[in-house]
């Protein structure tokens, strides 16, 4: 009978399966967001930048196949740069695999990350982004819509370690459920 190797660390840099990405698809479709940039969500990634002193900060909404950043905030730059891979119909910096970067496990578990150093974690720490654009730290929080169901992300990254702490986890928190009521303006045209 053949023996199958097990590593048991296998698992742990795999993204992690979305079964509502389908759904939520359709979701963010009814909104309208996802696959263009959004003024208000480029100045709401700008504060989030400000507020958290970050270098880089995100809104994020995520499918089956890639990451979108309708809003983006880069340091020194009005508009977005190329942060990954970005298709020719993409705005540069708006597109990223699924696979890199950890918005796709914030809106899984559901619940905001914190990850002070990047490298301090395994399961994290051999991300694409680590070595492909140099992040070190990330925090980041689910937007949880009035469904129950997790749109997308808003994060910050740093290239450097940062002592995000319980301050970093609250303000990414209250940012988050900040641009949850947003969005649900926009959807009453309020």
């Amino acid at each position: 009978m053949p023996h199958a190797s097990y590593d048991p660390t296998s698992h742990l840099l795999l993204t992690p399966e979305d079964a509502e990405a389908p759904a939520r698809v359709v979701r963010l479709r009814e909104l309208g967001i996802g696959d263009s940039p959004v003024p208000e969500f480029d100045d709401f990634a700008r504060n989030l930048a400000r507020v958290t002193g970050a270098p880089y900060a995100m809104v994020n909404f995520i499918d089956e196949h890639r990451q979108y950043f309708a809003g983006l905030y880069t340091p020194g730059a009005e508009r977005a740069v190329e942060l990954g891979p970005a298709p020719a119909t993409a705005q540069p910096g708006r597109v990223m695999a699924r696979d890199h970067g950890y918005c796709p496990h914030v809106i899984v578990r559901r619940k905001a990350l914190v990850l002070e150093d990047v490298c301090d974690y395994p399961r994290f720490a051999g991300n694409p982004v680590v070595d492909e654009i140099g992040i070190r730290s990330y925090l980041g929080a689910p937007l949880i819509d009035r469904t129950g169901m997790a749109l997308g992300t808003v994060c910050v990254v740093d290239q450097e370690p940062r002592p995000w702490g319980r301050q970093g986890l609250e303000t990414i928190k209250s940012m988050a459920a900040e641009l949850v009521d947003q969005i649900h303006r926009r959807e009453h045209g309020a």
